[in-house]
């Protein structure tokens, strides 16, 4: 089947991790703007079955070492093939390039992320119109529903903004089609399991109001895919009871976590980054994380490329974030998700929001609530925890309220119900102490006791229009 590809195809090649050192050059990626993957579906005469086409410099003439602007365009056509099938074909991109040895993809649409190791190059992957053969061969194979098959790789050209273009207006008609559905008015939810070579004990449950963490795959579009494919990596997942309205739990839900992470996970808040989290892989497209010095959360996406406003970066808070599993205050989201009224439902919602990059509130502004949008900072506002605290004061954020602690009240906590208890957890936080920063992983703080004293004077100044 790929005789015409120099390295290894196979399903044992997923989740391979090209580090930068060993890779030949990159696609798409953080350094990247503009990078798209499209699947769109064609009248049989519109599409030449096979046909690999790459508009702008092969694999082999681009230089070593560097980022570029990338895109595939897959088209195809058959006769049982509907539009609703274009994000599911298009999830397979990122499952297929993954087969391919020496080839690591992360991430989807607008996001995507391709390396192609320096080993690979050697041994002969010099050319898209191989990597095109391999894609064309897994399709055919998979899913053997599409009938013709064409695919063209962008590297540059007159072509790449129309396309790139037309991906991003594809994508927003699709999103916008699932926005009126309730999770509440199903009796079905989807699971995907596409990423669980990245994080064996990941379960990404989709729902109307939760999009998948990658922010490829709708409610819709897991319908389409588990009826397509009945015994593909999407399935349905019975809903069961209502368990918890307020944080989104159901007995469904939890009973396919124990199932497909082996135990690891066996409960489940699809709309709080507290408590029991939904899992992440790796491939979300944004991080709620929580900033306990203001109550409240940071929003930071993939293509943010400096430090958020707790001093950490993307990459830093993916560390807590991914590899399946469920870390409080740290949490792996689509950007789609965001314009849900159940997003972090039982943590405050947008009113629990304090930071996020200026282009994010850009994207979202029209969704954001108008007496709170002015009150969210942006880099431009404040690059570390004291400005932060200053300009939500001064913009008498919701959170400010938290702050404030009567005065001349000192009350001790105790317990006679047995040994002490875990009061707080993280999957990594680091600490300042005598000059040396201190990073505790994986950690639970444990007290006998607990005392409640006033803050101090300066934080209680800080009240705002609350004093």
């Amino acid at each position: 089947m790929f005789e015409d590809i120099p390295v290894e195809v196979g399903l044992v090649h997923e989740g391979e991790r090209i580090r930068k050192e060993d890779m030949r050059l990159e696609l798409g990626g953080p350094k990247v703007s503009e990078k798209f993957e499209l699947v769109l579906v064609k009248k049989s005469d519109e599409v030449t079955d096979g046909k690999i086409s790459v508009i702008g410099p092969d694999l082999a003439d681009l230089e070593e070492g560097k980022s570029y602007p990338f895109g595939i365009l897959v088209e195809v056509s058959g006769e049982k093939l509907e539009e609703d099938l274009e994000g599911v074909f298009e999830r397979r991109v990122h499952e297929y390039l993954n087969y391919i040895q020496g080839v690591m993809h992360l991430n989807q649409r607008y996001d995507l992320w391709m390396r192609v190791g320096k080993k690979a190059f050697a041994k002969g992957l010099n050319s898209f119109h191989q990597i095109g053969s391999a894609l064309i061969s897994l399709y055919r194979s998979e899913l053997p529903i599409i009938e013709k098959i064409q695919i063209t790789f962008f590297t540059g050209g007159e072509e790449f903004q129309s396309t790139y273009n037309l991906a991003r207006e594809r994508y927003e008609t699709r999103d916008a089609r699932a926005r009126g559905l309730l999770d509440e008015e199903v009796d079905t939810f989807y699971g995907c399991a596409l990423c669980q070579s990245f994080a064996p004990s990941h379960i990404c449950v989709i729902t109307p109001q939760r999009y998948a963490n990658c922010g490829a795959i709708s409610w819709f579009d897991g319908r389409a895919a588990a009826r397509m494919d009945p015994d593909g990596p999407i399935f349905p997942i019975a809903k069961g009871e209502y368990l918890d309205s307020e944080h989104g739990e159901y007995s469904g839900v939890n009973e396919h976590a124990i199932k497909r992470s082996m135990g690891a996970v066996n409960r489940v808040w699809l709309y709080s980054a507290f408590g029991y989290p939904h899992t992440s892989c790796g491939c979300f497209e944004a991080i709620a994380f929580y900033i306990p010095e203001v109550e409240g959360f940071g929003i930071v996406h993939r293509r943010f490329a400096g430090p958020t406003v707790n001093g950490l970066a993307f990459s830093t808070l993916a560390d807590s974030t991914a590899g399946g599993r469920q870390v409080e205050g740290f949490h792996g989201i689509s950007l789609e998700y965001m314009r849900s009224v159940k997003f972090l439902q039982a943590d405050g919602g947008w009113n629990a929001i304090v930071w996020m990059p200026a282009e994010i509130k850009e994207i979202l502004r029209q969704i954001i609530p108008e007496d709170v949008a002015g009150a969210i900072a942006t880099e431009q506002d404040a690059l570390d925890i004291d400005a932060l605290k200053s300009f939500l004061t001064s913009h008498h954020h919701p959170v400010v309220s938290k702050w404030i602690v009567p005065e001349n009240t000192e009350e001790e906590i105790s317990s006679d119900f047995g040994p002490a208890i875990p009061v707080m957890s993280f999957g990594e936080l680091p600490l300042m102490a005598g000059g040396l920063k201190i990073i505790l992983k994986n950690a639970k703080i444990y007290a006998e006791r607990v005392i409640i004293q006033p803050a101090d004077t300066h934080r209680k100044k800080q009240g705002g229009k609350n004093d």
